[in-house]
């Protein structure tokens, strides 16, 4: 998987570091989206700046999307479609009141492409609620 992650880095403009090379397949392996703390309490002899930097660099390269949760940002790594220039993050991103999970749904999107006669930046579409794993265990 080493050479396939740094492949991956390579692509998206990002010198393949011992510790982004970590934390992309520790990201990769995960389905909800997780918190600087979260991904650091993986790594723990690791410094929290540099986990920090490393997903900083991730943002701004187009390899993760961060989802603004409350007062707490949380990543997820992106589709290979997205870049340093455009993040195609238009999907649903779910928060779970039970679990404590956000998940990407995106089967529910906005359309790419509007004709309006004004330019979309960034949409940030959060929902909060039960995730079917939790709705199935309450019935």
């Amino acid at each position: 998987m080493k050479k396939d992650t740094e492949s991956r880095l390579l692509d998206k403009n990002t010198k393949p570091t011992s510790m982004r090379i970590l934390v992309y397949d520790f990201l990769s392996s995960q389905e909800a989206a997780l918190s600087l703390s979260e991904v650091e309490s993986h790594f723990e002899n690791a410094d929290r700046t540099t986990i920090y930097r490393t997903l900083k660099t991730f943002e701004e390269k187009g390899i993760v999307h961060s989802i603004q949760e409350n007062n707490t940002t949380k990543y997820k790594l992106c589709h290979d479609h997205c870049s340093e220039s455009t993040h195609k993050d238009r999907h649903l991103h779910f928060y779970c009141k039970i679990c404590k999970q956000t998940t990407c749904k995106e089967e529910i999107s906005f359309p790419e492409t509007l004709n309006t006669d004004f330019r979309i930046d960034e949409i940030r579409l959060f929902a909060k609620g039960i995730c079917e794993h939790c709705l199935g265990s309450l019935q």
